[in-house]
């Protein structure tokens, strides 16, 4: 979990980056840019807002034969190092950008590098790396004012509303090549902003296991449950799920499955799913982990306890205890209607 409210730019260098096959320029800044109370303001929000409603999915460096030969990480291991070398590395660091900007839908624009501090990660204090990018720009009005009359000039600018790409480097997991976040909002060229740039892969810490392992269990719902058994049953299956996940701190396979499958003879259809889909979802030697709240209440959000009927009848079921399905519906065949139908028991009928 992050927090970017305290969040301070330290440092700040600014550099203009072409795209080297249309036989744009590369520039350089000599000096770091200084900033006033109010350009400190406005530049955190532009830089900061994209990551405060993004999903927490993290990245690392990450080489394939060793960190040490990754241009990236070794110009953040050596901010990191020494701050005051910030200017130094951020040339080095556009310099690299410059040399991936070589596709023709790669547009030109600012890279900003700069250090930040105060940065809240997991409840600890952390500094980090910001890595931001301004291409698409706008047109926009000025004005000057005459002596009879304003005088209207056209001029274009960069959108402090809108980041184009970003990422935040922070200083912890080094060895692994540190947690990542990254933001892109132009996605046909996110290939050149993560893999050729940033050189990033997706870190696998508690947050990934969880968020995949809850997406296998949901497609496995889908493709086993629901066709053994009914939609009833597959939605009680999810239901019993997120409970388990949401109730214990560290996910244990055997237990998951005793807990969450009533019916035993689908635990070895588990077993068999995951050895073929295991895979995909990156899952497939992972049996034990740690397990991450933020992710569970993110999937909860997404999982639709609904059964939907072909008589135009929706059952939503939205239940905390997970028994409460087994207790207050029944499903049974009406013989003289030849169809199926759901009983359902209560008490009162709730008034929203």
């Amino acid at each position: 979990m992050i927090n970017l409210y305290n969040t301070r730019i330290e440092e700040l260098a600014i550099h203009r980056v072409g795209n080297k096959n249309k036989g744009e320029m590369l520039l350089t800044s000599s000096n770091k840019t200084p900033l006033d109370d109010e350009m400190h303001s406005l530049l955190k929000e532009y830089f900061l807002k994209p990551f405060r409603s993004k999903e927490e999915a993290y990245y690392s460096f990450t080489h394939e034969q060793d960190l040490e030969f990754h241009d990236m990480y070794a110009f953040a291991k050596a901010i990191f190092n020494t701050p005051s070398s910030l200017l130094e590395n951020s040339k080095n660091a556009a310099k690299h950008l410059y040399q991936q900007s070589v596709h023709p839908h790669i547009r030109s624009g600012e890279l900003y590098v700069c250090y930040l501090t105060g940065l809240m990660l997991d409840n600890n204090k952390v500094d980090a790396i910001g890595l931001f990018k301004s291409e698409i720009k706008q047109d926009f009005l000025q004005f000057e004012e005459g002596e009879l009359d304003l005088k209207m000039i056209l001029q274009q600018g960069v959108n402090l509303n809108k980041l184009d790409k970003g990422a935040i480097i922070f200083n912890v997991e080094e060895e692994q090549g540190y947690k990542i976040l990254s933001v892109d909002s132009n996605r046909y060229d996110a290939k050149y902003w993560l893999e050729d740039f940033l050189g990033v892969d997706v870190f696998e810490d508690e947050n990934f296991f969880t968020k995949k392992y809850l997406k296998f269990c949901q497609d496995f719902a889908k493709d086993v449950v629901l066709p053994a058994e009914d939609k009833k049953e597959e939605v009680m299956f999810m239901n019993r799920s997120m409970n388990y996940f949401a109730k214990n701190d560290d996910f244990e396979e055997t237990k998951f499955l005793n807990e969450t499958l009533e019916n035993p003879e689908l635990i070895p259809e588990f077993k068999h799913y995951k050895t073929e889909k295991g895979p995909k979802y990156s899952i497939e030697d992972v049996s034990t982990f740690p397990i991450s709240n933020t992710a569970v209440s993110a999937a909860r959000k997404g999982i639709r306890s609904v059964i939907n009927l072909d008589t135009h009848v929706q059952i939503k079921m939205d239940f905390t205890n997970s028994d409460s399905a087994e207790k207050f519906i029944e499903k049974g065949w009406d013989e003289e209607r030849q169809m199926y139908y759901y009983l359902v028991y209560f008490n009162r009928e709730e008034k929203k």
